[in-house]
C-alpha cells in the first residue's frame, strides 16, 4: 500500500488509558502495551502514515472521579500525571517493535519527554517519528479527549481515531443495554445534542469548528485500521 491511496495521511490516535489496565480496566498490563504497539507498528510500517497519539490515564487516576475527595484541579493534574506514566510505557513498547518516537508532555517534566512545542513537534512528525502527546491540555477541568482535539488541530492531522472497548457510538451504554442502538453516522451537533459520552463536548465543539472527522472504533479492531486509513468504515463516523 502506498500513501497516494490512503483518504487520511496524518492521523491522531487517541487510546484511552483503560485499555492498559488490568482486571476491570485498572492498573498496568505491560502485555497490553507490548500487543497494542505492535500493531500499531505492524500498521504505522505498512500504510506510511504520519502518526501521533494522545493516551489517557484512567487505568491509574481518573481525576473527575476523585474530585469530592481532593480537589478539584489538584486531582486533574493527577490525572494528567498518570497519562505521563501511560506514555512512558507506551514510548518504550512503541520502541521496543521498531518505531522511533517522541513523547511530549503539556507541562515541562524535562527529565523524561520534552515539553509540548508546537513546531517541534510537527518537525518530529515530518521526519517520521510517531509523536506520543500526554498529560492532556495542560490545564485542569479538560479531559484528554479534549488534548486530542486540540492537539489534532494544531498539527494539522486529517482525522482523529479513538479506540475503545465498543464498537463504535451507541445511544446508551451497549454493556448496560443490550438494546442500546449504534449509530455508524453521526454529526457533532446530534452527538452533543444526545449527550452521547465518547468524547466530551469540547472536544466535538473544536473537530466541529475545525471540520476535523472523528472514528470511533472498538480496540480489537486495531489491525483492520488500515481500512479506515482508505476509507473503508466501520464503527461510527462522526462529521
Amino acid at each position: 500500500m502506498t500513501k497516494a491511496k490512503l483518504k487520511y495521511k496524518r492521523v491522531l490516535l487517541k487510546l484511552s488509558g483503560e485499555l492498559f489496565g488490568e482486571d476491570k480496566g485498572k492498573g498496568i498490563d505491560f502485555d497490553r502495551f507490548k500487543q497494542i504497539s505492535s500493531q500499531i507498528t505492524r500498521i504505522w510500517k505498512k500504510t506510511g502514515i504520519e502518526l501521533v497519539i494522545v493516551v489517557g490515564g484512567g487505568n491509574i487516576f481518573r481525576g473527575r472521579e476523585r474530585a469530592v475527595e481532593v480537589d478539584e484541579a489538584a486531582a486533574d493534574y493527577m490525572g494528567m500525571l498518570a497519562t505521563v506514566i501511560n506514555g512512558m510505557a507506551l514510548q518504550d513498547a512503541l520502541e521496543r517493535s521498531g518505531a522511533p518516537t517522541r513523547m511530549m508532555t503539556a507541562f515541562e517534566i524535562r527529565t523524561v519527554a520534552e515539553p509540548y512545542i508546537r513546531r517541534r513537534a510537527i518537525r518530529h512528525i515530518e521526519k517520521g517519528r510517531i509523536v506520543i502527546f500526554t498529560a492532556g491540555t495542560g490545564n485542569p477541568f479538560f479531559t484528554t479527549d479534549s488534548g486530542a482535539a486540540l492537539r489534532a488541530i494544531e498539527t494539522y492531522c486529517d482525522v482523529i481515531l479513538k479506540a475503545t472497548n465498543v464498537d463504535g457510538v451507541y445511544s446508551e451504554d451497549p454493556k448496560k443495554n443490550p438494546n442500546a442502538k449504534l449509530y455508524k453516522n453521526i454529526t457533532y451537533q446530534e452527538a452533543i445534542e444526545k449527550n452521547l459520552n465518547v468524547m466530551d463536548a469540547t472536544a466535538f465543539a473544536l473537530c466541529q469548528k475545525h471540520k476535523l472527522p472523528i472514528i470511533v472504533f472498538n480496540i480489537e479492531k486495531l489491525n483492520d485500521v488500515d481500512k479506515l486509513l482508505q476509507g473503508k468504515l466501520f464503527g461510527t463516523f462522526v462529521s
